[in-house]
């Protein structure tokens, strides 16, 4: 029999071609517990274009007091038939800083929205986090996922970790349908875009129809924005807001 270190000495070398073929054990890595939910790239644009937004929304409320009006076509001003008319007090005080404030801020959020669509599609975030699989574009599969958000039923864990469908329709709707057609119809409202290019309000049908759609897209964007606060807070605020500043999930507790 080996005794002390002379025996440890005779296992390791029997064992030796064995060791050889495991090879060396893979490193703990520290954030494989806790994955990256964001990109930097996709929370800088976040809050960029968050509070470029709420720029957006409160100078244009702003404006809007100088003329609560909407007509359609090329033309409209007061003692003219309007196609809304607002029951909102008349200001003409506050548009000159309006004025001066949306259009700052409506150019931050085009550049910021450029580098964010040029960067999701580089890096594939947004066929990998916003398009919906086949199945899930069932309409019975829409249908129970609207059902439970009218329920205001609070997602499981595991649910929580991921896009359902709707919110995949909804941010692709956003990204690619509302954001653009509230930047072009503003520059369609703008006298020097149309007198560089005409077609811009010709194509919705005018200079005040311009305006006209450019109220409405913004009230549905202002709706999403209360919506998705809303279903942050319930599916838990710190668990949704941690992972949009500091790029990863909260942390699971790991059992005993």
């Amino acid at each position: 029999m080996c005794r002390g270190s002379a025996c440890w000495c005779v296992i390791v070398a029997l064992n030796m071609p064995e060791l050889a073929q495991i090879g060396p054990l893979p490193k703990q890595d520290p954030g494989a517990l806790n994955p990256p939910r964001h990109r930097a790239v996709v929370r800088v644009a976040h809050w960029i274009n968050m509070l470029a937004f709420l720029a957006l929304v409160i100078s244009g409320g702003a404006i809007l007091l100088a003329h609560p009006r909407f007509y359609w076509g090329e033309t409209g001003a007061f003692g003219t038939p309007a196609l809304i008319e607002l029951p909102l007090p008349l200001n003409l005080d506050q548009s000159g800083w309006g004025r001066s404030l949306h259009f700052l801020a409506a150019w931050i959020c085009v550049l910021n929205g450029s580098v964010y669509v040029v960067s999701g599609l580089i890096s594939g975030h947004f066929r990998i986090n916003f398009l919906p699989d086949r199945a899930e574009i069932a309409v019975n599969a829409i249908l129970h996922r609207l059902s439970d958000s009218l329920r205001w039923r609070k997602l499981s864990e595991e649910e929580s970790m991921t896009y359902n469908v709707l919110q995949r329709l909804t941010y692709v709707s956003v990204v690619f349908a509302l954001f653009p057609l509230m930047i072009v119809t503003g520059l369609a409202m703008s006298p020097a875009v149309s007198a560089v290019v005409p077609a811009v309000p010709r194509i919705f049908g005018g200079h005040q129809s311009s305006r006209t759609v450019h109220f409405f897209v913004t009230n549905l964007l202002i709706v999403f924005l209360i919506v998705h606060v809303a279903m942050v807070g319930l599916a838990g605020f710190w668990s949704r807001m941690r992972p949009m500043i500091t790029g990863r999930p909260v942390r699971r507790k790991q059992g005993i």
